[in-house]
């Protein structure tokens, strides 16, 4: 919603401006110059680009226009669901959560928290971890370690289409320049026309530098901003959940350890700590 609403806003206040200055609109209508800066820009976007650079970014894109799913509510599902396989472990042993882990959509613990079981990616990276406890061959700095390598993997793979929007808007502008000269080259072979149209054509060539910078930093590079805020939360939520194993594997109670996991939490998704308590009462009682 704030994409298109910020869209809006940009389009109105530029061309509003244009308007209200006396400028005539239809001027800045020249399908030609957009052919010419969109086709640049997406000719050397598949260039630029691998096949999996490329499949990233077109997935990317549909989720600008979606909420953000890491919210609170989430976070809270996230808590109960470990401090209750982290209370099943204390009470009964690792080997207890074996089942969950080796199927955790037939779990009776992981059913409980659909928001959880609906991200393949968060279940397979608790229950790895879980696997590998219940294995017992790792210490808590070895996992520790292994949790940062793949996290940093996560991150690296999942800031890709960002990246790739963000050159992609870079180059709009010097695209932008190549349909204005391309528009001054026909003006200059056409110099012998009457002046007033003439005149047209400079507008028109100029208007190719206006367009590729206001794509560029008016459409194009704010969604990599965006793409780039939406990946460091899913980030997140993998850091509270390394943080809350690692607690728990050094000892600490399941209570403490989904404390350390919630101090991990930006302010604005972060439960207080009777939010927490009181949802993870509920939580057992079903």
């Amino acid at each position: 919603m704030f994409v298109i609403i910020g869209y809006v806003v940009v389009c109105a206040s530029v061309f509003g401006g244009f308007a209200l200055g006396g400028g005539h609109l239809a001027a800045l209508l020249q399908p030609l110059e957009l052919l010419m800066i969109g086709g640049g820009a997406g000719g050397a976007f598949l260039v630029g680009n691998n096949g999996k650079a490329i499949k990233a970014t077109l997935k990317a894109l549909p989720t600008i226009f979606k909420g953000s799913k890491y919210t609170k509510a989430l976070y809270l599902e996230l808590f109960a669901l470990l401090y209750e396989i982290l209370a099943k472990v204390r009470k009964e042993g690792l080997m207890a959560i074996e089942s969950d882990v080796d199927a955790p959509h037939e779990s009776p613990v992981f059913s409980k928290y659909p928001k959880i079981v609906s991200d393949h990616h968060v279940v397979e990276f608790i229950t790895d971890y879980l696997r590998i406890m219940v294995g017992g061959n790792l210490n808590a700095f070895e996992i520790e370690n292994l949790m940062d390598n793949e996290i940093d993997t996560h991150h690296h793979e999942g800031a890709v289409p960002a990246g790739v929007i963000a050159k992609l808007g870079d180059g709009m502008p010097a695209f932008g320049i190549v349909a204005a000269v391309m528009g001054v080259v026909h003006t200059m072979e056409s110099v012998g026309i009457p002046p007033a149209e003439l005149g047209i054509l400079i507008a028109h060539a100029l208007v190719g530098t206006f367009l590729g910078i206001l794509l560029a930093y008016g459409f194009v590079g704010p969604l990599s901003t965006l793409l780039e805020q939406k990946h460091d939360e899913s980030t997140k939520l993998y850091n509270v959940i390394k943080v809350t194993l690692l607690a728990s594997l050094n000892g600490y109670a399941p209570q403490v350890a989904v404390e350390f996991g919630r101090k991990v939490l930006y302010s604005t998704e972060r439960p207080t700590f009777m939010e927490l308590e009181e949802y993870v009462k509920q939580s057992k009682s079903k």
